[in-house]
């Protein structure tokens, strides 16, 4: 990641945002962390840039993306927030101060009831939710180069991301990033289940891809059979997700069959359900595996239908409201719908919708 590559990051999806602030946080983050290197060698400005590649992921506006830039400037260098404030102003400085106080808090316990209750003053103290994503932008970063660290700060700072970050993610949801923390935090904890499972995936690399394409292809001409314009896309399920199946069912990998998910993204709820129904016509359900959380929406605001299908092509429907995302400073757009998009149940198909700058409303269906 480069400066430059970052900027045109920005750019992609607010052509007429001010980059020059980017510019100029880069260059001051540059100058204060001269000299100064990360556990793996590299130099330390490498963690700030990508950290900021990871908030343009989740199209989060200027301030963010300078905040990643910055995140670490008064922690880690002798730069102060006051400097800060005079460069860049008070929003920016508000965002730097608040991600720094959040990585001051020292997290003892992992009783289930304890984390909760982390996660709870992490949300209260974070006057701006722009604070807790750019911190979980920062965590994921730090989880994916955690393999520099002493063995024992890497099961630390994995059960950590565990308890406290990655159900964050999961309230907030932003699902790739909740999987992305749990398999490397799994990558730690249990180094000998994720090679196993990494080397069980890809030896069916082959045969899931082939898998994906012919359902993708059936899907699509059922729906266009149907007259339903839709976006569809499929993936592989995560390796923690496989780990939770295996544990809780007391499964071996080969038994587990559900490991493939797909999307497809419509225009409206109504859609949501019509797709579905074309699924439901399609390839048979399974029965009692069926979840209306569109009528009955999680804590966080997520609406979806989850409808568990055969081998031939399982669905879950999301549903967001128009409210539930994007954050302050967010974007996002149906040719981009990182941010607001979680993963799909295996052997699910799901529809979300939420506000857009062309459509008051988007849902999208995924396996």
């Amino acid at each position: 990641m480069t400066i430059g590559e970052l900027i045109e990051r920005v750019r992609s999806y607010t052509p007429s945002a001010p980059v020059e602030v980017i510019q100029r946080a880069y260059e001051f983050s540059a100058g204060v962390h001269k000299g100064q290197r990360r556990a793996s060698g590299e130099p330390y400005l490498t963690h700030p840039l990508q950290v900021a590649g990871i908030i343009a992921d989740l199209r989060l506006d200027v301030p963010s993306v300078a905040t990643g830039l910055l995140h670490d400037t008064v922690e880690d260098t002798l730069a102060t927030l006051a400097q800060v404030e005079e460069r860049f102003g008070p929003e920016i400085a508000g965002l730097v101060d608040g991600v720094t106080k959040i990585g001051q808090i020292n997290f003892t316990s992992r009783e289930e009831k304890q984390a909760e209750n982390f996660r709870k003053m992490l949300l209260a103290m974070a006057r701006d939710i722009r604070v807790i994503l750019i911190k979980l932008a920062d965590r994921t970063h730090n989880m994916r180069t955690l393999g520099h660290l002493p063995p024992e700060r890497q099961v630390d700072i994995a059960q950590e991301t565990l308890d406290i970050y990655a159900p964050l993610a999961h309230r907030l949801g932003i699902y790739w990033i909740k999987s992305d923390l749990e398999d490397n935090a799994l990558r730690f904890l249990h180094p000998e289940v994720y090679y196993q499972l990494k080397r069980s995936v890809a030896k069916r690399k082959a045969e899931r891809e082939k898998y994906i394409k012919e359902v993708l292809s059936a899907l699509l001409k059922k729906l266009a059979e149907a007259e339903v314009e839709a976006e569809v896309t499929g993936r592989p399920k995560h390796f923690y997700s496989i780990y939770q199946k295996m544990q809780a069912q007391n499964l071996l990998y080969d038994q587990i069959y559900d490991l493939v998910a797909f999307r497809v993204v419509l225009d409206t709820v109504g859609e949501c359900y019509e797709a579905l129904g074309v699924v439901h016509a399609n390839w048979k359900p399974v029965p009692g595996r069926f979840k209306d959380y569109i009528a009955l929406p999680k804590a966080n605001g997520y609406q979806s239908l989850h409808a568990w299908r055969s081998r031939a092509a399982p669905a879950t429907c999301t549903a967001w409201p128009s409210t539930a995302w994007p954050p302050t400073g967010a974007t996002r757009s149906r040719a981009a719908p990182r941010a607001a998009t979680g993963s799909a149940s295996p052997g699910s198909a799901r529809c979300s919708s939420g506000s857009s700058s062309s459509r008051t409303r988007r849902s999208s269906c995924a396996r």
